[in-house]
């Protein structure tokens, strides 16, 4: 899944902002019968379960009014954990020296899955080196991307998802 429509965006992000946490992303997956909206939220504090269900409170309401998706779905509110999803390229200069893992429209350099480290970001290419290679991916390039734990680093392994 990758970021969900604008219009969704534009009115979920300053509900999120306005009770006090950082909007990290929203996913949206539409389907007939169980769609789902997924909205990652996080604090300087972390977030607890209150949290979840303050901004899920917030969000039914103004979504009830609004009515901007058609057809059920389910609401899904969600820290965004050590393997958080980034959505933005912000995202991508917050963590540059951190390793992140990748999932591309099509392969860049013969490779569909980069897991490396953020080396820079300019403009909008994020420079990931993985061993000895170097890849520069366009943002829009990206079907997904991840932060990989640190525990998941020191254990020599790699993010699954």
């Amino acid at each position: 899944m990758k970021q969900a429509p604008e219009h969704l965006v534009n009115l979920i992000e300053p509900i999120v902002e306005g009770l006090g946490y950082e909007c990290v992303g929203i996913e949206y997956n539409p389907h007939p019968k169980h769609g789902l909206l997924r909205i990652y939220i996080d604090s300087e504090n972390g977030i607890l379960v209150e949290d979840c269900s303050k901004v899920s409170h917030q969000v039914s309401g103004v979504m009830d009014v609004e009515d901007p998706i058609q057809g059920n779905y389910h609401l899904e509110i969600s820290s965004p954990g050590e393997d958080r999803p980034f959505f933005k390229v912000s995202q991508f200069e917050r963590y540059v020296g951190s390793m992140v893992s990748c999932t591309l429209f099509k392969p860049i350099g013969g490779r569909r899955k980069i897991t490396g480290l953020i080396k820079k970001v300019e403009g909008d290419v994020i420079t990931l080196q993985e061993g000895e290679q170097v890849f520069e991916v366009p943002f829009s390039a990206m079907s997904k991307a991840r932060l990989v734990p640190e525990y998941l680093i020191e254990k020599g392994g790699r993010s699954g998802k």
